[in-house]
């Protein structure tokens, strides 16, 4: 060992030199793996985010493409509360039921004055989102019944209009409604990803009220108002959607786009989560929901069916193979710095034939000359790894700064590339031990 050593560090350059495939193939494993893991938690905080065994239904809009040319005629009463009802009261397989609403609007609260989003919800929604109250108390049954101005704000609300005090009890103006505050979500992060792909909300910016409270007192997108019915007495001005929509019922006209773009929106509900039981009750349950709103919204789909679990899934395989194929690409560099390990040691044996005559003929032993030369190997690919290690784990950490990629450095990548590494110096080193352990004496101390 020590005679392996000392080979070792006299012939430093070269030794670093060989050791270079081995340092950045560790180091692109760890990277890669880390990678892979932070992904993979970025997924697993998306579930969390949308909570377990979710299905998302979401409204479509009559000038979307989604809708054929034949539905765009026809009545739809959109998403509404009715719809939520049925759905738990029907199916069998459901465990809660969402519904959601939400309107933008202007909040104030001692001379603040600031942009928020007003969301109508249920208590089910905070169960279904796993979110928790940091102060205070859940909607009540009363409340909810009878559409009481009562609030529960986001962990940045209370932040932004009541500072470090306590806000439970006070009250707080959004739009032209004073609503009390009996409660604080406690503090979520959401990524941008989860909120665009998966309509996930951003927890810490949202005031939310009960459902009820918001269609009777903000804004009921299904309710047809006075000066709407009043409208249709032969106006050729700009109408808004609910007039087409009830001109299209009562006499058979065909929508021809004409509205205000802000009142396209004829759904009560931006939103209806549904929760299953079990997940593999998701893909049956969505299918009968699918069929069930078709047949309440009179054969207009004006509505899509979201399974994000599914969406997640999907997007994790796909993660997968990509991190497959990153890790064998930096796999293949270990090899590629095993082979450099090989040849390296091959031309060390070549000029080294003196050296091992010498110890052959004063009684080493053909064992002794194949643990030297594999020892040089096996500490040249080890010292490489140690090295590519915390490359890696620098490199991981570049990553996440410049990228803002999650990377994630487990034990098990350090350890399995370092694992590589340590069995790709022994196996490309032996060749070269063994071909000098097989020189002739005679022949070795002639050579020049």
């Amino acid at each position: 060992m020590n005679i392996a050593l000392e080979a070792v560090i006299a012939n430093r350059f070269r030794s670093v030199l060989t050791a270079l495939g081995i340092i950045f193939g560790v180091a692109a494993v760890i990277a890669m793996l880390a990678i892979g893991n932070g992904a993979r938690q970025e997924i697993l905080d998306q579930m969390k985010m949308v909570g377990v065994n979710n299905i998302i239904i979401r409204p479509l809009y009559a000038a979307d493409d989604s809708q054929d040319e034949t539905q765009r005629g026809q009545f739809s009463p959109g998403l509404t509360l009715v719809d939520a009802q049925s759905i738990m009261e029907i199916i069998p397989t459901v465990n809660r039921v969402s519904p959601e609403t939400e309107i933008s609007a202007f909040a104030m609260n001692e001379g603040i004055r600031r942009p928020v989003r007003v969301a109508g919800v249920t208590p089910d929604y905070f169960e279904v989102f796993n979110l928790r109250l940091a102060q205070g108390n859940m909607f009540t049954e009363d409340q909810i019944t009878r559409g009481a101005p009562v609030a529960i704000i986001g962990n940045n609300i209370r932040g932004i209009f009541f500072g470090n005090t306590n806000p439970i009890g006070k009250q707080i103006k959004a739009g032209s409604n004073w609503l009390t505050v009996i409660g604080v979500v406690e503090d979520r992060m959401v990524t941008e990803n989860a909120i665009e792909n998966l309509g996930v909300s951003e927890f810490n910016n949202v005031i939310y009220t009960p459902v009820q409270t918001l269609l009777l007192r903000f804004q009921d997108r299904s309710a047809f108002s006075i000066e709407e019915l009043q409208g249709m007495r032969g106006s050729s001005g700009r109408r808004g959607s609910s007039m087409m929509r009830l001109a299209s019922a009562l006499l058979g006209s065909v929508d021809n786009g004409v509205g205000a773009e802000e009142t396209k929106n004829y759904h009560q509900l931006d939103r209806i989560t549904v929760q299953v039981e079990n997940s593999d009750q998701l893909t049956p349950t969505s299918e009968v929901i699918q069929r069930m709103l078709i047949r309440r919204h009179y054969g207009v789909e004006d509505f899509e069916v979201i399974i994000p679990e599914l969406l997640l899934e999907q997007e994790q395989r796909t993660k997968d193979i990509f991190n497959i194929v990153l890790g064998a690409i930096a796999g293949i560099s270990l090899i590629v710095g095993g082979i450099g390990i090989m040849n390296i040691m091959l031309a060390s044996v070549m000029e080294r034939t003196r050296e091992i005559g010498v110890r052959l003929a004063v009684g080493a032993q053909k064992t002794d000359v194949v643990f030297q030369f594999l020892s040089e190997s096996t500490f040249i690919s080890i010292s490489g790894g140690i090295i590519g290690i915390f490359l890696g784990i620098g490199l991981s950490r570049a990553i996440m700064h410049f990228t803002d990629i999650l990377t994630i450095v487990s034990l098990e990548s350090v350890i399995l590339s370092f694992g590589v590494s340590a069995t790709v110096g022994i196996i490309f080193g032996y060749m070269p031990a063994k071909k000098a352990a097989a020189k002739d004496p005679v022949t070795s101390l002639r050579y020049e």
